[in-house]
């Protein structure tokens, strides 16, 4: 395994300051942050403990990881049950986070049927507890609701361009079913609802067999192995840090009730696929080489968010560069990995 042992510290956090702002004079909350034990949902509870609420957290544990809550165990304000968000659930809180999902490829389409009915059911269930309780309610979309898109960059005025029978459908049309369902509580029962949709993110917390890009890449290159490019490499990506995406979500859900979304979160910085290996080489030292496979089904060519609206609405764009983020993402992998291997070597 190639070693990257950089001990990176010039990186710049994502400015919470306005958000800090806007929540500073608000009573503490009991905040649902459903698929909490995420990568994402882990950023989010962490970010919500710092301003000062109560988190609940629940994830059914089929993709999330026990290991990414170690930090967050011994507060008090924090508490976690096992439950799948396809089956109702009757708590008492304040705000809903509603991540619950697989988000990766390989992840989502290991039980086509199953992440259906989380993107579907498991809205439905959310909604109909929002509405029980009259709060506020959060959806985690995605920018796989533009399918392969035939507009370049994508707002969220774009209907998209989606193959509703392959094999990313079960993800791509069951979040589009979540974000109807989302606008017809609203419209039908007055829930206030705030729906985002999440463009290509990265950072710590990531699994490494999640099959997205950059976890790919780097654990390739971090193990010397080839960095496998699907297609020739010039299908292009966005990547968003995960720090720029959470001061996201905090900015939409302190947002005025009439801003409902959907609103594109993501990084307007556009990247091929090559380029993101050949930077992923170099920040590693790695020797790995560069082999081309075929191209899945449905893969998108090229996939960039129209920001504007997030920019104008909720003064937010990302901070943080590819370059930099992608530092903070290897020196995690590595200390992963690294700890792997010594596991593996005492057994």
């Amino acid at each position: 395994m190639t070693k990257f042992r950089e001990n990176y510290r010039g990186h710049v956090e994502a400015d919470l300051n306005g958000v800090l702002l806007l929540l500073r004079d608000r009573t503490p909350r009991r905040i649902l942050v459903t698929g909490g034990a995420g990568f994402l949902g882990s950023h989010l509870c962490e970010k919500l403990l710092d301003l000062g609420h109560e988190v609940l957290c629940a994830d059914s544990f089929t993709t999330g990881r026990h290991s990414n809550l170690e930090g967050l165990r011994g507060n008090p304000r924090f508490s976690i049950i096992r439950h799948d968000v396809s089956v109702p659930l009757d708590v008492e809180v304040d705000e809903i986070y509603n991540l619950a999902c697989p988000a990766s490829p390989p992840h989502y389409q290991a039980d086509p049927i199953q992440t259906m009915k989380t993107s579907v059911l498991g809205a439905l269930n959310l909604l109909e507890l929002a509405k029980a309780r009259g709060i506020k309610i959060f959806q985690a979309s995605t920018s796989e609701i533009y399918g392969d898109p035939q507009i370049h960059p994508q707002p969220e005025s774009y209907w998209g361009n989606v193959n509703p029978f392959g094999p990313r459908s079960c993800y791509d049309e069951g979040k589009r079913c979540a974000e109807t369902m989302f606008h017809d509580f609203h419209d039908r029962h007055g829930i206030e609802i705030k729906v985002a949709r999440i463009f290509n993110t990265y950072g710590p917390r990531m699994r490494p067999d999640d099959g997205r890009v950059v976890s790919n890449f780097i654990v390739q290159a971090l193990r010397g192995d080839d960095i496998t490019i699907y297609g020739d490499g010039s299908q292009t990506r966005s990547f968003c840090f995960v720090d720029d995406l959470i001061d996201g979500f905090l900015r939409l859900m302190a947002s005025p009730p009439s801003f409902t979304g959907p609103v594109n979160l993501g990084n307007p910085g556009e990247f091929s696929v090559r380029e993101l290996a050949e930077q992923v080489i170099d920040l590693t030292g790695s020797r790995s080489r560069i082999v081309h496979r075929p191209l899945p089904v449905d893969d998108p060519r090229q996939r960039r968010p129209d920001i504007s609206l997030a920019a104008r609405e909720l003064d937010w764009r990302p901070r943080v560069p590819l370059s930099e983020g992608l530092k903070r993402t290897i020196v995690y992998f590595d200390g992963l990995l690294g700890r792997s291997q010594e596991l593996a070597e005492t057994a």
